[in-house]
């Protein structure tokens, strides 16, 4: 009797201390469960069971010093308690259990966090352990899927050196610094960073793949001299280089590259990621796993950082460089992740954007990729909200009108029934970003895998398209470019526009539209306009210049006979037809006029559909119709819009605004969609992510050919 109340008095003893002790964490929750017999779960090892169900912890509302809720860990008469974190080891909920040389059991992510800081003595009897748990990355570092793999192990106790750095934990909230500039130092030749400023038409850095390449389509190759054109047309189209090349020693399997050892340039990426209570159960740990994809896929010299956002945000480390120390403290951070609380998108945010302007060494290329599957519970307060309610969400650091001249792109991603569509894409829209709707939680790790296939690729930085008329009678009427700035001098005579970055074989397509007057008898050509480039190579700050990239000259002969309009112009009138149509109907669908809405998309689908291009085949109308098609049937009512047909409309508008692939829906539906945009190392890397299978990997593909231009 007397020991029963003794060992009651013990653990509330414990319990007290225990609470008045601990740290601050980093996040709600202590570290998550590992899966069964598996000490830790990495990004790509979630067992199939574990992602299928929800799992909902009960939660006791607990203070403490942040302001986060603590886990209720009490324990049922005649359960087993692990001493160190007071939690019950059920037989069979998930937990990997430790069982010393002493007899004593124990959590075994609680006792490896003892072993780790030196501790080899049981927390009860205080026995000396001859032999610890121990956690160690499997032998084949090299395979992409095993890489981050933790499995368990005895070993002889040696503390455990990182020669790096000391591996933080996650679970001891440190003040936050007032200034974040605690990044990893990288040295100049880490930037590629050429020196000088000198203008050239080709690159002299190391890394060089090839100029830009500029092609101009004119309406019509001949206009008769008695013709006075109004509103002609010309496609400007940009393609970008090829990737680097590999080396053979970065070829990982049958011909497959392996992305974390290319010549690339490398790359700042801040992760904001919502851990509100709604995350609970799958989302979150399919979050997790996408995640653990992000990580082992960014090289050695990418820097990484991660903040997690609730009713508050944290930061969970600086940008570390994604070394074996680096990969294993982004991995630990991320698996430690619990839900609950509310969302403050604004305050992730904001502790983003500090990371990327604070920090002390800065690579050329810098995004933030933000993730939620809610409403802002903090910020944006009011019902129904404009633009100046979102406005209160953004840094100014991450808008494209920075006073600066620079800015940080932000992906958006929103998934689920319940996430702001429209806020998330009004902040990829003004910080130059892209919005991707995923309606399966499933492809999550797929729609990671295609944004960072294209990030880990960027060849060209700081692209700006000059365009100005050579005959003094011609004069710019337009220059249609979707999103991106465009400057449209006074005397029409010359404009501009500012594009900015492009991946590996990225293309971009412009409708530029002039008037000309009557020739003169004696001209027997007109010559329209004068296509420059200038640019930077993405690991370059010189320079490079293209002054005469694409000439466009017409004939002016007496008479013409028949002509066909280009089939690249059609092509691209179709596509800004397509993207006018979608904008217009979204407005009507806000109003709640649907029928309105699927009106103006059938009779845009039925004006394509007679054009040359369409009637020709042509992949780009083929995808255009299906696009159409899709968002008609989610426009059919007002329950079925709401729930997926704004999201997947405003998804649609920032690919074709910015000409850049998002994810849409699911990706399984629609493939001759999906494949609008992509470049060749966002297909591998989606690629990739489908041969990923949980709990292992199957044979790496080789790469794919490029999926063309639609």
């Amino acid at each position: 009797m007397w020991l029963s109340k003794w060992i009651k008095a013990k653990r509330a003893l414990r319990l007290k201390l225990t609470t008045c002790l601990l740290p601050p964490r980093t996040i709600e929750d202590p570290p998550a469960p590992a899966p069964r017999n598996v000490a830790t779960v990495s990004g790509s090892d979630l067992l199939a069971e574990d992602v299928d169900r929800e799992v909902h912890v009960p939660y006791t509302p607990t203070p403490s010093s942040s302001g986060i809720l603590l886990p209720d860990h009490s324990a049922k008469p005649g359960e087993k308690i692990c001493t160190i974190c007071l939690g019950t080891m059920r037989p069979g909920n998930g937990l990997a259990i430790f069982t010393a040389e002493c007899s004593h059991s124990f959590h075994f992510h609680c006792i490896t966090s003892n072993v780790k800081h030196g501790k080899q003595i049981c927390p009860v009897c205080r026995a000396n352990w001859k032999e610890v748990p121990f956690q160690s990355p499997v032998a084949d570092k090299s395979h992409p899927a095993a890489q981050n793999d933790i499995l368990m192990q005895r070993q002889p106790f040696s503390p455990r050196v990182d020669t790096d750095r000391q591996v933080s934990s996650i679970f001891q909230a440190a003040p936050e610094p007032a200034i974040f500039d605690d990044d990893d130092e990288v040295s100049s030749h880490q930037f590629g960073v050429s020196p000088g400023n000198s203008t050239s038409n080709t690159s002299n850095d190391d890394h060089s793949t090839g100029p830009v390449i500029v092609k101009t389509y004119p309406e019509v190759p001949a206009v008769p001299k008695s013709e006075n054109r109004r509103e002609f047309s010309i496609v400007i189209n940009l393609k970008a280089p090829s990737a680097p090349a590999r080396r053979p020693s970065e070829i990982d399997g049958p011909g497959f590259p392996l992305t974390s050892q290319t010549s690339r340039t490398p790359i700042d990426l801040v992760t904001v990621l919502d851990v509100s209570g709604s995350m609970a159960g799958t989302k979150l740990a399919l979050l997790k796993r996408a995640m653990g994809f992000v990580i082992q896929n960014m090289g050695p010299s990418d820097r990484l950082s991660v903040i997690a956002f609730s009713s508050s945000a944290r930061r969970l480390f600086p940008l570390r460089r994604m070394t074996d120390s680096g990969r294993h403290e982004a991995l630990q951070a991320v698996n430690s992740l619990r839900s609950n609380g509310g969302t403050n998108i604004a305050e992730g945010l904001r502790k983003a954007a500090k990371v990327m302007t604070d920090r002390k060494c800065k690579f050329p290329i810098g995004s933030i990729i933000l993730l939620s599957d809610g409403q802002d519970t903090r910020t944006v307060n009011n019902p129904n909200p404009n633009l100046t309610d979102y406005q209160l969400l953004l840094p100014v650091s991450v808008c494209c009108d920075n006073p600066s001249g620079s800015h940080i792109p932000v992906y958006t991603f929103g998934f689920g029934a319940d996430h702001d569509a429209q806020l998330m894409h009004f902040i990829s829209q003004k910080s130059g970003g892209t919005f991707s709707f995923i309606e399966s939680e499933t492809v999550m790790q797929d729609a990671f895998a295609q944004c960072i296939g294209g990030l880990l690729s960027v060849v060209v930085r700081d692209l700006r398209v000059e365009v100005m008329c050579i005959d003094r009678a011609v004069r710019l009427t337009s220059i249609k470019s979707g999103s991106y700035v465009t400057r449209l001098a006074e005397s029409r005579r010359k404009g501009s526009i500012d594009i900015g970055c492009l991946y590996a074989e990225e293309e971009r397509d412009f409708l530029v539209t002039t008037d000309f007057p009557i020739a003169d008898d004696t001209c027997d050509e007109t010559a329209l306009i004068n296509v420059k480039c200038v640019y930077k190579n993405a690991s370059s700050e010189a320079p490079i210049t293209l002054r005469s990239a694409g000439k466009v000259v017409i004939e002016r002969p007496l008479d013409v006979g028949p002509q066909t309009e280009s089939i690249e112009v059609d092509r691209q009138k179709n596509r800004l037809r397509c993207a006018e149509a979608i904008a217009e109907a979204r407005v009507a669908a806000e109003r709640g006029d649907l029928e309105r809405a699927t009106t103006i998309i059938h009779c845009c689908r039925m004006a394509i559909s007679e054009t040359r291009s369409a009637q020709a085949g042509d992949r780009m109308c083929v995808s255009l119709n299906a696009e159409l098609l899709q968002m008609m049937s989610r426009m059919s009512n007002r329950q079925t819009y709401e729930v997926s047909g704004r999201a997947y409309v405003l998804s649609g508008l920032s690919s074709h605004s910015w000409q850049r692939a998002t994810a849409r829906g699911d990706s399984t539906e629609n493939t001759s969609l999906l494949q609008s945009y992509k470049t060749r190392s966002m297909v591998d890397m989606v690629n990739l992510s489908q041969s990923m299978v949980l709990g292992g990997h199957r044979p790496s593909p080789t790469p794919s050919s490029s999926p063309g231009r639609l």
